[in-house]
């Protein structure tokens, strides 16, 4: 059930065929501090229930860096630090390929989250910079350190081309990033290279282009 991977998955998308408490994939960069993040990935999916789109977990925070769709269609947070900031009027679409990207900056504190390259407004979440030894999941959300999984909380869709940067992607980056041109590729997680293990059914199969 569990295999260690290095694949070039630039024309790759993983599959989260159903609900569960297991099914993940589990990255684990070698950074231990971060002052600055941006994570951007796409999404295809018809939840209407909360789920996590990105989990990163230190042993002193379960969400030192979270993105999260809440209840309600057009909400999503941003947690840094297991601060919690909530962003609404979010254009979440069912059925459809969509990118999510958010940002935060430890020298301004300010968090800001872009769905489908349009910008959320600015909130201020923390100065204090993410450290320690860090597990990033995608498919189930985080309540300790690596685990504490809730079926109700996974991810259930396709997931592709997940970057993480360890500064803010500036806003043509991101608008670039959206429209697939060129971009630079993340410097901690760059989906064109990437060790990850896959724990449970999850699946790699070829990305569709519609």
């Amino acid at each position: 059930n569990k295999e260690i991977t290095i694949l070039l998955l630039l024309l790759s998308m993983l599959v989260f065929p159903q609900e569960t408490n297991t099914a993940h994939v589990r990255l684990t960069p070698s950074r231990q501090n971060l002052g600055a993040v941006t994570v951007c990935m796409r999404y295809f999916s018809d939840l209407t229930r909360p789920f996590t789109f990105f989990g990163l977990a230190t042993p002193s925070y379960n969400n030192d860096f979270h993105i999260f769709k809440m209840p309600a269609r057009d909400e999503i947070n941003v947690d840094v630090r297991n601060i919690v900031l909530n962003f609404k009027g979010q254009d979440y679409q069912l059925n459809r390929w969509q990118s999510v990207c958010g940002t935060w900056d430890a020298a301004s504190g300010l968090v800001q989250l872009w769905v489908d390259g349009k910008p959320s407004s600015m909130k201020f979440s923390t100065e204090s910079n993410i450290s320690g030894p860090m597990i990033i999941v995608l498919g189930q959300d985080q309540d300790s350190y690596g685990g504490s999984f809730d079926s109700g909380r996974s991810f259930v869709g396709m997931i592709s081309d997940v970057h993480m940067w360890d500064y803010v992607l500036p806003p043509h980056h991101i608008n670039n990033y959206r429209r697939k041109f060129t971009f630079p590729p993340g410097n901690v997680l760059n989906w064109n290279l990437i060790e990850f293990q896959i724990v449970g059914k999850v699946l790699i199969q070829e990305e569709q282009h519609l």
